[in-house]
């Protein structure tokens, strides 16, 4: 399972490592890696903002932009039948391909980070 956390306004993805019995967090969408560990919840809220603050200050002394920039265009690979049923389905909501994916994925991430 894979679980989502937001700290200082940067998100990050939280799993449980069992050889270490510790929960891990990730900061996403940065320029490199910042990850952090604690035992529960209240641990990875306070190491994830050590984590973060020190990756940023890192960013700022090196004069790195610390977070990515997306272009809003992404390849996916998919069996043409769903190509065919995707197409399909945005016609039937009379939307383009892009319009009909760009809000179903919004859909499926936001009502799962819910």
């Amino acid at each position: 399972m894979i679980n989502q956390m937001t700290i200082n306004g940067v998100k990050a993805v939280i799993t449980y490592d069992p050889d270490i019995e510790l929960f891990r967090g990730e900061f996403v969408g940065l320029n490199g890696g910042a990850d952090f560990y604690a035992a529960d919840v209240a641990g990875l809220k306070r190491e994830g903002e050590i984590s973060l603050k020190v990756f940023l200050e890192a960013c700022q002394e090196d004069g790195v932009e610390p977070f990515k920039t997306f272009s809003g265009k992404f390849n996916v690979r998919i069996p043409p039948k769903l190509h065919s049923d995707i197409v399909s389905a945005a016609m039937a909501h009379g939307k383009s391909l892009n319009q009909w994916v760009a809000e179903v994925l919004d859909e499926a991430v936001h009502t799962r980070a819910a």
